[in-house]
């Protein structure tokens, strides 16, 4: 390992029935299996964020329209249900970090804060799937916090690929993101 302690790898959403029931959201595990294998080997932590809701749907709001939606179309967002689980070719390791959300920011009522500032880290990459929902609003929660951010493009995806492309191109540097490939950010370590 070299150590990379200011760094954090964050794979987000790559949940067993979001992949069973978006087949857009199969295209980054390549390249996440890969960046995954590289950040622990390096000593960047790696944290898995996963959407889980209370199957009371005491979490949420009649105010969230589509959360609302995601807690009444069945299992696949309940806590317990197994749809929820992070997929087998992504196993989280006993070194890795597991942050359950509620919200589409990985931030957003989490203890993901915590654990990076615990961990002193400045910089993460950031994968996952949706781009236009998990990515994005991740990604502007961290700017907001003042995390460097490098958004990894191949290890990202979106059910509208235009969506996807014009955040990578122009939403997501505007805002003063990185934006790279896997192949790209794994030559740098």
């Amino acid at each position: 390992m070299t150590g990379r302690t200011d760094t954090a790898l964050i794979v987000g959403d790559m949940q067993t029935g979001i992949l069973a029931n978006h087949p857009f959201s199969r295209a980054p595990v390549p390249a996440m299996q890969s960046l995954v294998r590289a950040a622990r080997a390096h000593g960047i932590l790696v944290v898995f964020v996963r959407t889980e809701l209370r199957v009371s749907g005491v979490d949420v709001s009649a105010n969230n329209s589509l959360f609302t939606a995601l807690h009444q179309a069945g299992t696949l967002f309940h806590e317990g249900s197994g749809e929820t689980d992070i997929i087998p070719r992504l196993a989280p390791q006993a070194e890795d970090v597991v942050i359950t959300k509620r919200r589409t920011s990985a931030f957003a009522g989490t203890e993901l804060e915590l654990v990076l500032r615990a961990q002193r880290i400045e910089t993460i990459a950031l994968t996952g799937v949706a781009t236009s929902a998990m990515v994005a609003g991740t990604l502007y929660d961290a700017l907001d916090r003042d995390y460097r951010a490098t958004v990894l493009s191949d290890a990202c995806a979106d059910a509208e690929g235009d969506v996807h492309d014009f955040s990578m191109e122009r939403i997501f540097p505007a805002r003063g993101a990185r934006v790279t490939t896997a192949g790209s950010w794994l030559a740098e370590l």
